[in-house]
């Protein structure tokens, strides 16, 4: 099978039940579990041949051992990400750490849990010391956007991944009554030349039932404005349970006519295998 018709998704979760030798931090919703074994068979299901496996942060914070762990049995379906520290003391050395742990390929940055500015140290070490190593950088920016831009400018060596359309997502039904209405910021992010996007979660922003098809014309202003060549398809499997299936999340990106067969092809893996420089190994 070749990279260009690979199907890869780039946001899933993976995570074990509550419990006192993982505890977790904070509560994300979700099944009470998603263990590698499972979303490996959610993936499966739908002929997705592989994904981005992002450490949760609101459970595990900046450990990421579980998904080391998930990744240990599925070496070839699973590229790894997890969340940095900006107020650690040693985020070069620890970024360092990580790029050379087999299956990694990025990092992360939790903007919207901080009250930081574009001047704030441990934010630019970061997205500095992952420029370095050849890192992605995984911002999580929904009403955080300029921030997120002036963080771009000053990183110009860094590709940075804006997470989820940059939008605030709904984890239940319905979608909030604008849910693009910041679509203004998500554009203006796509004249950096470093910054790439996630069409993550999508589907979540619908009024409409599946296909969703009122999600069209506003990512259709983001694809225009970025390229193809800059956003990556994704479901953000499992925050996204009570809002739709994951079939449901895959499947509305197949059958839309807002996207042709070789659209589809750049959007749900090309885009992805580059700019992670992975690609699973089915």
């Amino acid at each position: 099978m070749s990279t260009q018709s690979l199907t890869i998704d780039c946001q899933v979760h993976c995570y074990e039940r509550n419990s006192p030798e993982r505890p977790w931090h904070g509560h994300l919703e979700g099944p009470e579990e998603m263990t590698g074994d499972d979303m490996i068979a959610a993936m499966d299901s739908v002929g997705v041949d592989g994904a981005i496996l992002i450490s949760p942060f609101a459970m595990y914070q900046y450990d990421a051992s579980y998904a080391l762990q998930v990744y240990e049995h599925y070496p070839n379906k699973f590229g790894l990400v997890r969340p940095f520290d900006p107020s650690s003391d040693s985020i070069s050395d620890e970024m360092a750490q990580w790029a050379t742990t087999p299956g990694v390929v990025g990092a992360r940055i939790m903007l919207n849990a901080y009250d930081f500015e574009a001047d704030h140290p441990g934010l630019n070490a970061i997205l500095a010391a992952a420029g370095r190593e050849g890192l992605p950088v995984n911002v999580m920016a929904s009403e955080k956007l300029p921030l997120l831009m002036e963080l771009a400018r000053r990183n110009p060596d860094t590709q940075v991944i804006i997470d989820h359309v940059g939008l605030a997502q709904p984890f239940v039904p319905p979608a909030p009554p604008e849910p693009f209405g910041d679509l203004p910021n998500v554009l203006a992010a796509s004249q950096l030349d470093n910054v790439a996007i996630k069409i993550s979660g999508a589907c979540t922003l619908s009024h409409q039932p599946f296909p969703y098809p009122d999600i069209w014309e506003p990512l259709s202003r983001v694809f225009d404005a970025f390229g193809l060549e800059r956003c990556l398809w994704g479901t953000d499997w499992t925050r996204a349970v009570r809002v739709l299936t994951y079939e449901q999340g895959v499947e509305a990106f197949r059958v839309t006519e807002s996207l042709s067969d070789s659209d589809r092809a750049i959007l749900m893996g090309r885009t992805l295998s580059r700019i992670y420089k992975w690609s699973p190994n089915p």
